[in-house]
Parts: C-alpha cells; sequence; structure tokens
C-alpha cells in the first residue's frame, strides 16, 4: 500500500484521480498529508500505521480542493492543518447547512459513496506567515502561494529535500488556474515562481496526482506547466502532453476543461499575448 519515495517519506497512491497521500516519519508518529480518497484506503492506511506503531500525530491539507481535505476515524484525532486561507474556505463550506450535498455533487460518481465526509475539511488554519509544520518530526516548511487554489501551500520536507507539491507540476494534469480570483494567470505565474525557487533544494518532487519524479525532472515541469498557463494567456489551445493523443490519463476530459478555461479567460479578458 505505501511506498518509500526517500528516507521517512512514503507514498499512497488512489487509483482512480491517482491522488497521492504522502506520510512522512517523525519521531512518535507521522505526518500525515492529503490522505484520500475512499474510505476503505484511509482506514487500511490507518491501520497499517499503528500496526508499526507509526499512528497519526498531524494531518496537512495543501489546500481546499475537496480530494485534499479528507479524513477517517481510523485516522485518529489528530490536529489537521492548512494554511489560515484555506481553514477559512472550508469554514465557509462547512457553514452552509445543506455543504453536505453541495460537496456530493461535486464527487466522482463511481466512488461518490465510499467517500467520507463527516470530518471533511475540519482543518486548523495556522497563522498567517508561519514558517513550518507544528509537529515533532523533521523540519517541514510551508511554501505558500496563490495559484491553483485559495490557500494553496506546497510543503518542502528539508532535509530529505523532497517537495510536497499540491496540484501542481503533474505529468498527468495540466495546470488548473483558480479561474474566480481577479488575475488567475499572474497568480499561477507567481507559485510558479515560488516554487522554482526552491528547485535546487529538490531531490523528489510529489505531485497531488500523477507520477512521483527526481531532481532531474523538476524544472521540466515547472516549464511545462508556465508553457500551459502562457498559451492560456496567449488565447490558444497549449501544445502539452497531458492532452494529446499519447497522454496516459484523462484524454475523453481534459481537453474539454482546458477549452472552457479558455472560454473562462476570455470572459475575464485574461487574453493579452504578453510574453511571461
Amino acid at each position: 500500500m505505501l511506498t518509500q519515495v526517500a528516507e521517512g517519506v512514503l507514498t499512497h497512491q488512489s487509483e482512480l484521480l491517482q491522488n497521492n497521500t504522502v506520510v512522512v516519519q517523525g519521531r512518535t508518529g507521522v505526518l500525515l498529508v492529503d490522505p484520500g480518497i475512499q474510505g476503505s484506503e484511509m482506514s487500511c492506511l490507518g491501520a497499517d500505521l499503528r500496526a508499526v506503531g507509526q499512528p497519526v500525530v498531524a494531518g496537512f491539507s495543501t489546500h481546499p480542493d475537496w480530494d485534499h481535505v479528507l479524513w477517517h476515524p481510523d485516522l485518529g484525532e489528530a490536529p489537521r492543518y492548512g494554511t489560515a486561507d484555506c481553514a477559512t474556505f472550508m469554514h465557509d463550506v462547512r457553514s452552509d447547512a445543506d455543504w453536505k450535498a453541495r460537496v456530493a455533487e461535486g464527487l466522482p460518481p463511481e466512488i461518490a459513496e465510499e467517500i467520507p465526509l463527516d470530518l471533511f475539511g475540519l482543518i486548523t488554519g495556522l497563522p498567517a506567515g508561519t514558517a513550518q509544520v507544528p509537529w515533532d518530526g523533521p523540519q517541514v516548511r510551508i511554501i505558500e502561494h496563490p495559484a491553483h487554489a485559495q490557500g494553496h501551500a506546497a510543503l518542502l520536507i528539508e532535509e530529505c529535500g523532497v517537495l510536497v507539491a499540491g496540484d501542481m507540476l503533474s505529468d498527468i494534469l495540466m495546470p488548473f488556474p483558480d479561474l474566480d480570483t481577479a488575475d488567475p494567470i499572474e497568480d499561477y505565474l507567481t507559485g510558479l515562481r515560488v516554487l522554482e525557487s526552491v528547485a535546487d533544494h529538490v531531490d523528489v518532487l510529489i505531485p497531488g496526482h500523477g507520477s512521483v519524479c527526481g531532481a532531474d525532472q523538476v524544472r521540466a515541469r515547472i516549464d511545462l506547466d508556465r508553457a500551459y498557463v502562457l498559451a492560456l494567456r496567449a488565447g490558444h489551445a497549449p501544445d502539452d502532453p497531458r492532452l494529446g493523443p499519447s497522454a496516459t490519463y484523462g484524454k475523453d476530459w481534459l481537453p474539454s476543461v482546458c477549452e472552457w478555461q479558455l472560454q473562462q479567460l476570455a470572459q475575464k479578458g485574461e487574453h493579452t499575448g504578453t510574453p511571461g
């Protein structure tokens, strides 16, 4: 179930969306990042960790998309952290009396009944500017930036050079700018610049979805995401392998998402053709 990707860092990948759950081993237990996505997966993960004397002592959600703020009773009652903006977003979602029904509408129908929502989005927001995840384990730097979603943050496990990138730098999913912001393209480019600033310290990259890669591919993934976003800004369909005939994931729906992004940006007047 778990695959070691670096000393003290393991991952589990969900089948349907290729979500990567990240486990960071500490002195008294583990930090669990973006656990998901089916209840059976999370329950099994919790049992496996307890069996080897590594209970969950802290959680972290990289951003407030539904598949990154899940939890299960078998993972225990550890504090679940996120940025202040991430926690605020989830508080607003849960304050709606019909929030469960609204969230359920956006779940993949083929597994919707297997996704537990009772503990959904119960995130403790860390004060703005918090530099490290507060837990008894390796230093985990919080790298907050405006790309993709409100309160998005990557995590850098400094002593082993592992970057947990959240929903960016994937080999199967192209960028998804947050189209609800005033300037989604510049926000995304800012996020890429922030990640690029730590690239020389990265030996292993774990995206939110898709394949883990080594240091030799980190800048190539940044460049690919940047090229995609700049093409969106210029108003034309990106020439991106994640959308092409050789794509290994989502070829039946990702091109339509790209068309929708172009339409939304055109309505916002985002197409400028200005180089980045």
